[in-house]
């Protein structure tokens, strides 16, 4: 392997670190925002959604591309593109502009994300493989943190316009970073085509189903158009796996599934950010109603979790080099499904202290199955396959993220409409 792999996770968790918080911050700008662009909600909610549906939608194509062409290559186009985005978005005279930069923004994004993991993954021993994903889980946790805390820092100080322009002096130290010490990984030989017709028909069948989710938490899922995007969304599905069974080079090589270590693995993964996004989405409505608690009180107080991520995602993965994925990774859910059973004994008299000391608990759980469950998938892939396989990881963490807030956000109005007698259409 790499004597400055090191420098290496450095470099590349700088890029996550940005990627990551950039996907937090702008929430906190966006009251702002609406003000000063003389806008409304349903206008101004694009400017999240923008970044949110680009980065999903071209993961899996970027991460097909990197195997194809090369990581470092398409990691410092990434680069590129995100940090001329944040420019654009700082300077963006309307909202429309700033959706179209966001959307430029995102093309960056999804190129940094989908290929983090897969090039520590290329340049680390196997042997310690765990350790150095447990560091760039750490940093991307660290990342959900930062991103509102300075998100508010900046806006009190300068203005939303500078939650993009630090993004710049950030972007061109890592690109420097990345040009000086990621080796080239570039395929010795590679004869393949790219499967344009498989990663366009995976790109409409996953935009039908993230606009599906999000869409229809306003509208209902009983909607007539929020059925036709799911409908949309699985004949797509079934198209794309009819496409790569026939294509000589498909975008996704479906026999990685036939490989339980990695699907199973994929599959719990997503199932856990299921859980964690939609508890995560209900709380900050808990602290705030329930326990009426100051704004800026609840900010603190939903940071415990990701804190605790940040700190111990390093040191599982180090504990599932030494021994195992499996068992670090159980025990991981065991403590996770623990903090969920007590988390659902809060109630309206639960003390600040009551919440952090439940939440650590999911932080914990959460924390030690993580790090090890990424290492497992990334094991189970060839190296050929590191760039989709790596793309397919981050795939699965935002639709976990968004079905669960979808799910719950449908529970949640249902049981407010049903207490006050009204009807529901969810």
């Amino acid at each position: 392997m790499y004597r400055n792999k090191w420098l290496i996770l450095g470099a590349v968790s700088l890029a996550l670190f940005m990627g990551t918080v950039d996907s937090t911050i702008v929430n906190v700008a966006l009251p702002t925002m609406v003000a000063d662009f003389n806008t409304n909600f349903p206008t101004i909610q694009w400017v999240v959604l923008a970044f949110l549906l680009g980065l999903s939608v071209l993961m899996l194509s970027v991460g097909r591309l990197a195997d194809m062409l090369g990581k470092k290559r398409i990691f410092l186009l990434g680069l590129v593109i995100f940090t001329a985005g944040s420019a654009l978005c700082g300077l963006s005279p309307t909202v429309y502009v700033l959706i179209a930069a966001r959307l430029i923004q995102s093309i960056g994004a999804a190129m940094l994300l989908a290929l983090g993991v897969a090039i520590v993954t290329e340049t680390w021993p196997s042997a310690e493989r765990g350790k150095a994903l447990g560091f760039s889980a750490g940093v991307i946790s660290l990342g959900i943190v930062v991103g509102p805390t300075a998100g508010g820092l900046i806006i009190n100080a300068l203005s939303w316009h500078w939650i993009f322009f630090v993004n710049v002096p950030l972007g061109l130290l890592a690109l420097i970073a990345v040009w000086r010490y990621v080796p080239p990984l570039t395929p010795k030989s590679n004869h393949e085509q790219f499967d344009f017709l498989g990663a366009g028909v995976f790109a409409v069948g996953l935009l039908a189903l993230l606009l599906g989710l999000t869409v229809g938490q306003t509208i209902g899922f009983g909607d007539p158009r929020i059925l036709a995007l799911f409908g949309l969304a699985a004949v797509s599905l079934v198209l794309f796996i009819a496409i790569e069974q026939r294509v000589r080079f498909p975008m996704v090589d479906l026999n990685l599934f036939r490989n339980l270590q990695f699907s199973l693995n994929l599959a719990t993964g997503a199932l856990t950010f299921v859980a964690i996004a939609a508890v995560v989405f209900l709380l900050p409505f808990y602290l705030e109603l329930a326990l009426s608690l100051p704004v800026a009180q609840v900010g603190i107080l939903m940071a415990s979790t990701p804190l605790v991520l940040a700190v111990l995602g390093p040191l599982s993965g180090s504990l599932s080099d030494r021994f195992g994925t499996r068992p670090v990774s159980v025990i991981g859910l065991a403590i996770l499904t623990v903090g969920y059973l007590v988390a659902s004994t809060m109630n309206a008299t639960t003390t600040p202290l009551g919440f952090i000391l439940r939440m650590l608990l999911i932080g914990v759980g959460m924390g030690v199955f993580q790090s090890p469950n990424n290492s497992a998938i990334m094991g189970a892939a060839p190296r050929n396959r590191l760039g989709i396989a790596s793309g397919m990881l981050s795939i699965t963490r935002t639709l976990g993220q968004t079905t669960g807030i979808a799910l719950l956000g449908a529970l949640f109005a249902s049981a407010l409409s049903i207490y006050a007698g009204q009807p529901t259409d969810i």
